[in-house]
């Protein structure tokens, strides 16, 4: 059983400890508070799986090595031989364990064999494969200096905030802080605040909502179209909180000991478009792929097939990123064509209400093939969705899980969309009103009312997130399976 965020072993033990001593009075130089953040990293890493650890040492050795012999070279000749090495260990290694079974799967569906092998996957193999080949490229591309102390790529690839489910770090934006960082009291309070906020998306949000999803795409039997789209509705609340959640927990970690990540998602189904979906959601994928397969290959700086097949390209990556099966395959293909079909229609330019709707049925639609098993189970689901093989518009389960849980569901539903930023702006007018209505006349007086009224509402989200996690069994976030 991996550590997550959310678990009491986490919350009460690992985290408090490591505060207690990355922030001690008599130690206090960068080098003690990186090696001790570095070694409570593996030990939070090789807290489920021991073994894995060692596969992640040996990819940051093999990277930190041939990002030495790239930076040597001067002749930009030598330099892109060199690059080869690391770049194909690295697709080695997330092939032999994610895809290779797979792979091995289907090899024997076509020859009539059977040839299934049984491969553990290393939690967030994919996030940490895709970070150190981040830095691999921007030592390459001279974005940023080469690294001659191993122990702080280590750091940088192990960091625990962001090493199993994202974001994904790109190496240049936190090199100088590796060394250079500092930790202030207005981050430290920030970072909290995030933590704590991310903490309640996951456990109060993302796991209600997990149950109505689970529960849904479980059934074998035939379902009424409200069921249907309940079902996916829910998934598609999980899917966020949990993902958002656990990135806003990462980014409030990491400002914690003095780390800025760039932001992971921007309220993605307040969308105006699919293009506009994927510049708020999984930023820190998209970009990747943007940076480092799309643009390298051409970008849209060249004709309009070869254009379409680097899309193409991004698209079927991005799928196969996400898992090894065929739905996640065909998700990729899903996004690719409505991406395309932006793109040269031109169909979605501004913001409308109809926009928007397309852009959350599209989206509603994508997570049913994302959430499924098998691209039959996707179809047959979509089918129901829109009446085909459903039972009737509404049955008993529908009624249960509405009714049981729609405040949550209408909850999560708004929190989804940008209303933290209304009530922020509602909250420091309140502020400023109830101070001038008091006589205090002061931005002291306004600044600490503001101050009281943030807290109660982050106190009471804490608590509840605690007793959630006491009392609730192990569930772990659903981007550590990519």
């Amino acid at each position: 059983q991996y550590m997550v965020f959310s678990s009491t072993e986490f919350l009460l033990l690992f985290l408090p400890l490591t505060l207690i001593i990355y922030f001690n009075p008599f130690f206090k130089g960068r080098k003690f508070r990186n090696y001790f953040l570095l070694l409570m990293s593996l030990g939070f890493y090789g807290w489920g799986e021991p073994l894995f650890l060692f596969v992640m040492i040996f990819s940051i050795f093999i990277n930190w090595f041939f990002a030495l012999q790239i930076d040597k070279q001067s002749d930009k000749a030598k330099r892109k031989r060199m690059l080869i090495p690391p770049i194909v260990f690295d697709i080695l290694l997330m092939f032999l364990f994610k895809y290779l079974a797979f792979t091995a799967k289907n090899i024997g569906w076509l020859f009539n064999t059977d040839l299934r092998l049984d491969i553990a996957l290393p939690i967030g193999i994919s996030f940490f494969t895709f970070q150190i080949m981040s830095y691999v490229f921007d030592v390459y591309y001279r974005k940023a200096r080469v690294q001659r102390n191993i122990l702080n790529v280590g750091l940088y690839i192990s960091l625990f905030p962001q090493l199993i489910a994202g974001p994904i770090v790109r190496y240049e934006t936190v090199a100088d802080e590796i060394m250079n960082r500092r930790e202030t009291r207005a981050d430290i309070t920030h970072g909290v605040i995030r933590f704590t906020y991310g903490l309640g998306k996951k456990v109060l949000l993302a796991n209600y909502t997990a149950v109505i999803a689970d529960n849904i795409f479980a059934l074998s039997g035939e379902m009424s179209i409200g069921t249907a789209w309940l079902g996916i509705i829910a998934y598609a609340l999980q899917i966020y909180f949990d993902f958002s959640g656990y990135s806003d927990m990462a980014i409030g970690l990491g400002l914690i000991f003095g780390f800025h990540f760039e932001e992971n998602f921007n309220f993605p189904y307040a969308a105006y478009s699919v293009t506009d979906f994927w510049r708020r959601w999984h930023i820190s994928l998209s970009t990747w792929f943007r940076d480092y397969v799309y643009i390298p290959l051409g970008g849209n700086r060249v004709s309009k097939p070869r254009w379409a097949l680097n899309l193409l390209v991004v698209w079927t990556l991005t799928g196969i990123w996400h898992g090894a099966n065929w739905t996640f395959i065909a998700w990729g293909l899903y996004y690719f064509v409505f991406l395309l079909a932006e793109k040269l229609l031109g169909y979605v330019r501004k913001s409308t209400l109809l926009s928007r709707v397309y852009t959350v049925l599209v989206v509603l639609v994508g997570w049913v093939i994302f959430r499924s098993l098998s691209l039959d189970e996707a179809v047959r689901y979509i089918g129901v969705m829109f009446g085909i093989g459903a039972k009737g518009w509404s049955d008993n389960l529908f009624i249960y899980y509405y009714f049981g849980g729609k405040w949550v569901l209408i909850i999560a539903i708004l929190f989804s969309l940008p209303v933290s930023a209304c009530a922020r702006k509602l909250l420091s007018k309140f502020t400023a009103l109830t101070s001038d209505a008091k006589g205090y006349g002061n931005p002291a007086s306004s600044s600490a009312l503001a101050e009281v009224l943030q807290a109660v509402p982050l106190i009471i989200v804490f608590v509840l997130s605690l007793l959630a996690s006491v009392n609730s069994s192990y569930n772990p976030f659903i981007y550590f399976n990519f």
